[in-house]
């Protein structure tokens, strides 16, 4: 479990990191045991596990108690439509799941909070390398108490690339070139590596889930980094993030686009 003292903890963010280190325990304890994991395949092809759908109940249950009167928006559940309409608790209880069943430790839980349609405070804690990304709005990007910010780099031929969650039909032009590319397998995780300098660039589905990108795009934003549209012009509505990065970075990207 999470050791290190996070600074300054506001009482929405204590309430946010003790959710997800709960819901942890299950997680971890299951990735323990992978042969005895429950699959199933949901409507849209994609995996569910019986961890994901029990972590899904601990995050709700943690998250509503302490805050009942807010809606609830998770991956595993349909919305809950709380008396509070302005607050907006919004989850990926496992991101990665793949990964997961596979017993690979990228992936990761996620918790943003939206306040009248904007994301005010973000958790996404990794638990098997015990990383908890955390960031609250116009107070800096934090990896357990020691504050991040993307990377500096501008040139693409040192740059590392992640796709994300883009189909391989997809990819954009910049895939052309002989860069250094990952694709992970988990959104939210790549996102936070994103806001601490580990990717330089990433890209991202348009119209992404609200679960998948919410809580990583204030974390890129507080660190200090520019969501972007497919021409790699700023947008303020996660919902039409495709690009992320460092500001000169995009410029970059957009003339090598331009040119293209």
């Amino acid at each position: 479990m999470l050791s290190v003292r996070i600074p300054q903890q506001s009482s929405i963010m204590t309430v946010m990191t003790r959710a997800v280190l709960k819901a942890s325990k299950g997680l971890l304890r299951d990735f323990a045991e992978l042969e005895k994991l429950q699959v199933s395949i949901k409507s849209n092809k994609t995996f569910v596990t019986s961890a994901d759908i029990h972590a899904s109940k601990v995050l709700k249950d943690e998250l509503l108690h302490a805050r009942p009167k807010y809606s609830f928006l998770s991956e595993e559940h349909e919305l809950l439509v709380g008396e509070d309409c302005d607050h907006r608790w919004i989850v990926d209880p496992l991101d990665g799941t793949v990964n997961y069943m596979h017993g690979l430790p990228h992936w990761a839980i996620s918790v943003a909070l939206e306040e009248k349609g904007e994301v005010v405070a973000a958790v996404t804690y990794a638990p098997v390398i015990n990383e908890m990304y955390w960031t609250e709005k116009g107070r800096g990007a934090y990896l357990n108490d020691q504050k991040i910010r993307v990377s500096s780099k501008r040139s693409l031929p040192e740059i590392l690339v992640s796709f994300g969650n883009l189909a391989e039909s997809k990819l954009p032009p910049i895939a052309r070139l002989p860069l250094s590319v990952r694709k992970l397998g988990a959104m939210t995780l790549d996102m936070a590596y994103l806001a601490a300098g580990r990717l330089d660039l990433l890209y991202s589905s348009p119209n992404s889930n609200p679960w998948d990108i919410a809580a990583g795009a204030l974390l890129i934003r507080e660190a200090g980094g520019v969501l972007a549209d497919s021409s790699a012009r700023s947008v303020t509505s996660y919902d039409k993030i495709e690009m992320m990065a460092n500001i000169d970075l995009l410029d970059v990207v957009r003339k090598y686009q331009n040119a293209n």
